[in-house]
């Protein structure tokens, strides 16, 4: 497996076949359509002014499409669309998504709903603005005084509170002293406050307020309606159930609109994809009769594309792209149902460059290997491998998800062959059971080793490994080093390192001292060639220094696979232990499959993560270009749907 090599595409077209042909490139799914260069001092026969005029703007595309995002939204928080977890997204066939058929009437329905849902939420307020009026009027009910009567030519009347543990004699007294012709009628009362009335002349109202005003006297405000509070509340009462009446039957509308869902769904596919065909198209230059169009193409797909463009009046070239291209070349990895899980990770980290190693294959038996020696029992593997088979069977997952289906897939059979070697099937569950059910049994799992009694075979067994992950990425590297013709760095980095790091080995074993004293000499010599004057010799304090801490760090590093695959044995064995206490067997199954499933959560990240870290701490940094632009073809985009004729 490797990076795919591409071709450039330059062509020129009629402008009255631009659309057709970019539908036919819409149905390939293969091509890139790049920025059209335009050099200073060209002739301006083309550029980018859009003489099609019937095409619909990208803009207006893009406002439809958030126009039917809103609609979906709203039908979905009212009327939630109901879906088994592991059902596959429906199909449609492709011509579904090209077609403006049903988008006028799709638009229209997402104008009543959000019409619908904006009344709704208008309504909704009214009613609890109203509840809140009701609310206010609860302690007035008693009142049969007009809410709006402020009293006569002489006397004014005014609703007011007063805290309820205000000493009433005191007020009464205050009121009195400093209002004579005054008078203070309870109405009711709650727990924290007392609901009167104050009658007062109008030349003593000001000087009643201040004395009342010591008790935390307050006028009530906003309760100016017309009749009693009684006669208003009802009346609140009939408005709010009007409203809720219209609430109800909106959503009696809306509820009709789930008709269109699907079809909605289909409508906002075909806008992403429209949307897609658009940005293609602001990059091709114009003229009143012609367009210019320059674009990649994976060389293996040539074939097909000059079939298809053999169905238009086009002038095409094709072109290997020049080596100071290859940072704007496109990358597209080619490989096969084993390593093209590992896309999730290479797309998470970084693409290689056009000119560097595609890690996948390099990558995968590392990767799935490592993962199953952490989790390391059959009970999970198994769990993962059936829960890889639905994603990618009865889900049909596409992309990044079809990628992590797969990986669980792999690692789950990795996991269970592990599991296998080590004796675990969900930690020590089934010996732990059959001591429950016969306290006399004596059943033990067959195991090549276990993660308790042989931690010390395990963790060099870990550091091998990591040994030959670092190995083959030093393979790769001097690959590569000779590929380019660095034959230099070839000989003082990777092949002086595996001179000192074998004949350190050989000295220990054989008690030989030739191939360390060869690769101390290529060392020096390294240093030597690659510095100037004194630098020279302070660099092979360095060299020595960084290389040997670099690579026993780096080894070491694998320790975690020891340590993970230890603490997941561990975890297991304490919850069984925890449900074999009980001495039931219900309840141990309980109480185990609680605590194994916890167990399986929590290394299902962390061991993703560690063996992240080793592939791309570790091994990467041999051999590894990052930077590459992914290859973005012109194809169908859809969220809700999957293409009927597409893989």
């Amino acid at each position: 497996m490797s990076i795919q090599k591409m071709k450039k595409i330059r062509l020129i077209g009629l402008r009255s076949e631009k659309d057709a042909l970019l539908d036919e490139l819409l149905r390939f799914g293969k091509v890139e359509v790049s920025d059209y260069p335009q050099a200073e001092g060209d002739v301006v026969v083309f550029s980018t002014n859009n003489y099609d005029k019937t095409a619909i703007p990208a803009d207006m595309l893009a406002v439809n499409q958030q126009k039917l995002t809103a609609a979906l939204d709203i039908l979905q928080r009212y009327f939630p669309e109901k879906k088994k977890l592991l059902d596959p997204k429906p199909e449609a066939p492709l011509e579904t998504f090209l077609s403006n058929a049903r988008l006028n009437s799709c638009l229209h329905s997402a104008t009543r709903v959000i019409r619908l849902d904006g009344e709704i939420k208008n309504w909704t307020a009214k009613i609890q603005e109203l509840k809140e009026t009701h609310l206010a009027l609860q302690p007035w009910m008693t009142l049969d005084m007009p809410l709006e009567y402020e009293g006569t030519e002489h006397v004014t009347a005014t609703l007011c509170s007063l805290p309820a543990d205000a000493p009433e004699g005191d007020v009464l007294s205050a009121l009195e002293y400093a209002a004579p012709e005054s008078e203070l009628i309870p109405v009711s009362s709650d727990k924290f406050l007392r609901y009167c009335v104050l009658f007062c002349h109008n030349d003593e109202f000001a000087a009643a307020e201040d004395a009342l005003r010591n008790f935390s006297y307050s006028p009530m405000e906003g309760l100016k309606m017309k009749g009693t509070a009684k006669e208003n509340a009802e009346h609140i009462t009939k408005e709010i159930e009007f409203n809720e009446v219209k609430i109800e039957r909106a959503k009696a509308s809306l509820m009709g609109e789930t008709a269109y869902r699907s079809y909605i769904q289909q409508a906002w596919d075909g806008l992403a994809t429209k949307l897609c065909q658009a940005e293609s198209r602001s990059r091709m230059l114009n003229s009143e009769s012609s367009f210019a169009m320059e674009g990649w193409v994976a060389e293996e797909d040539l074939p097909e594309l000059e079939r298809i463009l053999g169905q238009f009046i086009v002038h095409a070239e094709f072109e290997d792209p020049a080596e100071e291209e290859y940072p704007d070349v496109p990358v597209k990895l080619k490989n096969n149902i084993f390593t093209r899980c590992m896309n999730m990770i290479t797309n998470m980290y970084a693409l290689p460059t056009y000119d560097g190693v595609d890690p996948n294959p390099l990558m995968a038996p590392f990767f799935i290997i490592f993962y199953g020696m952490m989790m390391a029992d059959m009970g999970y593997g198994l769990l993962m491998f059936i829960g890889g088979l639905l994603m990618t069977r009865r889900m049909k997952a596409r992309g990044g998800m079809r990628d992590f289906g797969e990986l669980l897939f792999w690692c789950g059979i990795s996991t269970f062959l592990w599991g296998a070697a080590t004796g675990g099937f969900f930690g020590d569950f089934l010996p732990q059971a059959a001591k429950i059910i016969n306290p006399n049994s004596t059943f033990t799992m067959p195991a090549l080793f276990t993660p308790l009694e042989d931690t010390i075979a395990i963790l060099f067994g870990s550091l091998a490994l990591g040994v030959i992950q670092i190995f083959t990425g030093m393979a790769v590297s001097v690959k590569e080093k000779f590929r380019n013709k660095d034959y230099k760095g070839a000989l003082f980095e990777e092949f002086t390192w595996w001179a000192i790091l074998f004949g350190a080995v050989l000295m220990i074993w054989k008690k030989t001292p030739v191939l360390l004293i060869i690769g101390g000499l290529l060392l020096v010599a390294g240093c030597f060639v690659n510095n100037k004057g004194f630098a020279k010799v302070t660099s092979i304090v360095g060299a020595v220094y960084n290389g040997v801490t670099g690579y026993f760090s780096d080894i070491l590093s694998y320790a975690r696979l020891m340590a993970l695959m230890l603490a997941g044995s561990v975890i297991s064995q304490v919850f069984n232990t925890l449900g074999s206490v009980t001495g039931n067997i219900v309840l141990f199954v309980i109480v185990s499959m609680i605590g194994n499933m916890l167990n399986l959560a929590l290394n299902l990240l962390g061991c993703y993560v560690h063996d992240l870290r080793l592939q791309c701490l570790e091994f990467f940094k041999r051999f590894y270009k990052e930077g590459g632009k992914p290859f973005r073809p012109l194809d169908v985009q859809t969220r809700y749907y999957s293409v009927t004729e597409r893989e």
